[in-house]
């Protein structure tokens, strides 16, 4: 089985921007937020901040986290 690498910007991280996870998926900034609008992206409120969890962003690209 190939090995997959984990993008620099998901590297170490529990939460990763919007923006940051749509560049991950291939998709633009206005493309992301409408996916986590329509729930197709999971994410997270955090005051008025939004974010995508790195796990479930993993998870969603068939990337196992090894827990």
């Amino acid at each position: 089985m190939a090995e997959i690498t984990i993008p620099p910007e998901l590297a170490g991280k529990l939460v990763v921007s919007v923006p940051v996870a749509g560049r991950c998926l291939g998709i633009g900034r206005d493309s992301a937020y409408r996916a986590v609008s329509a729930g197709d992206i999971p994410s997270l409120r955090i005051g008025r901040r939004v974010v995508v969890p790195v796990a479930k962003l993993l998870e969603m690209l068939g990337v196992s986290t090894g827990e």
